[in-house]
């Protein structure tokens, strides 16, 4: 898909997309309740449609019901009759990253052998966690050096483990949700260096609501105190999926660099890590206004700024557009974190990003990004990353001719509506060619 960004102001109020990250946790708390769970306000992203799949295939019933998702996992892969009822499985994690790292310790609970594989940009992603760790838990495993696909067969056995979190906070939060239902008691998950603990306070926040207890020493240690009994059969979890801050950023640069609107459904005491998108407005001079119900987002003369994304990477390239239309030359730093994603992310925006005349310059964990407020219109490419696609179509909102973003389709992944969004706070969009209406 081929999408056409005319140079455009924008106005208007929007509601932020849902946060996969809510949507995917809370579909595999439910999973693992052996319960009924209504979830209110789900997504429709493409790793949204891929978490449903995986519960599908592990024998969940589910449906959309008045625009809420009804589960029911009384009957799923911890029902003892699963097992003998079901042929060899193989389940399908699309391209989630969340996906596949939470879901895998969790499907490690089951005696039965499973494969595990993936589409895309995860077949390229090192999985060498799983081979590290899941045998100490009594897990067998054969991955394919290191990568998909996975065989396993346990069930997980809850122990005091060791594990590093300096590449994903993801693993944990498969480990953790695992460890709560095989009844963990008594022990506990140290780990070293972990990265994007609010994304690990997101996890907690969902396994407390789902009844599940953890204690939290310092991101250090997580203590599984007593066993929890998983829910019966006849309980019933309301949980309702949060507005999204990783897409939401998107929208609020839009509004910093080419408008003013007003941004509903994001709740400024979420525990997810790309809230952050906010001391970034504040520190460049963007204006900003946050009320209880909505956040105003407008125009200004920008400035350049310092900021720390090693804890929610996902918001460079919001930050990068961001910084391209701020006076002087911006620092992130956290380009470690982005080696891994749906591209190679700090490459990916150096390279697209110079195609709109921005020079951006790379040194070891660090990213500077020099604003030129001429940005130029352009043919640029998604590189199959849903974020890149909307880090050059809001740069491309005040730029001097159109631009062109090819494979815009990336934006499924996580935020289907983006171009429908901003097209209803008036950009000028088209796709291949024939306008948005």
């Amino acid at each position: 898909m081929q999408v056409t960004i005319q140079p455009s102001l924008i106005e208007g109020t929007i509601q932020a997309p849902t946060s996969k990250s809510s949507m995917q946790r809370a579909c595999a708390a439910a999973l693992l309740i052996k319960g009924k769970t209504i979830i209110q306000n789900p997504g429709h992203s493409n790793d949204d449609k891929a978490a449903l799949g995986i519960l599908k295939s592990l024998g969940c019933e589910w449906s959309f019901v008045n625009g809420q998702l009804n589960i029911d996992s009384s009957k799923s892969f911890l029902n003892s009759s699963f097992a003998s009822n079901h042929s060899p499985l193989t389940i399908n994690c699309g391209e989630s990253g969340l996906g596949i790292r939470m879901f895998t310790p969790i499907i490690a609970l089951s005696e039965k052998q499973i494969t595990i594989n993936g589409s895309g940009s995860l077949l390229t992603r090192p999985m060498d966690f799983f081979d590290e760790v899941l045998p100490q838990l009594g897990v067998e495993i054969i991955s394919n050096n290191g990568k998909l696909p996975l065989q396993i067969k346990g069930p997980l056995r809850p122990k005091d483990i060791e594990i590093d979190g300096s590449l994903s906070s993801q693993f944990l939060t498969g480990l953790l949700m695992a460890y709560a239902a095989a009844g963990a008691n008594n022990v506990s998950i140290k780990v070293n260096n972990l990265k994007s603990k609010p994304y690990i306070d997101l996890t907690l926040q969902v396994m407390d609501h789902f009844g599940w207890k953890v204690e939290n020493k310092n991101y250090e240690e997580f203590y599984f105190a007593e066993r929890v009994k998983l829910k019966a059969e006849s309980a019933m979890i309301n949980y309702t999926v949060e507005g999204d801050w990783s897409g939401g950023a998107f929208l609020l640069v839009a509004g910093a660099v080419a408008g003013n609107i007003k941004v509903k459904g994001l709740d400024i005491n979420s525990t997810q890590a790309d809230k952050k998108i906010i001391e970034a407005l504040k520190d460049c001079g963007a204006k900003l206004l946050i009320e209880n119900d909505h956040i105003e987002i407008g125009t200004s003369s920008l400035n350049a700024f310092h900021f720390d994304a090693t804890d929610c990477p996902d918001l460079f390239p919001p930050l990068v557009a961001l910084a391209s239309y701020c006076n002087g030359t911006t620092t992130i730093k956290g380009v470690n974190r982005l080696a891994h994603k749906e591209s190679d992310r700090a490459i990916t925006l150096q390279d697209e990003f110079a195609k709109m005349g921005i020079e951006i310059k790379l040194d070891d964990d660090l990213m500077f990004i020099n604003g030129n407020k001429n940005i130029h219109g352009a043919e640029v490419h998604s590189r199959h990353d849903h974020r890149i696609a909307m880090a050059c179509a809001v740069a491309a909102l005040q730029a001097n001719a159109e631009t062109v973003i090819d494979e815009a389709q990336a934006i499924n992944k996580s935020y289907p509506d983006f171009f429908d969004h901003i097209k209803s706070l008036g950009a000028l969009v088209s796709l291949n060619n024939q306008l948005i209406n």
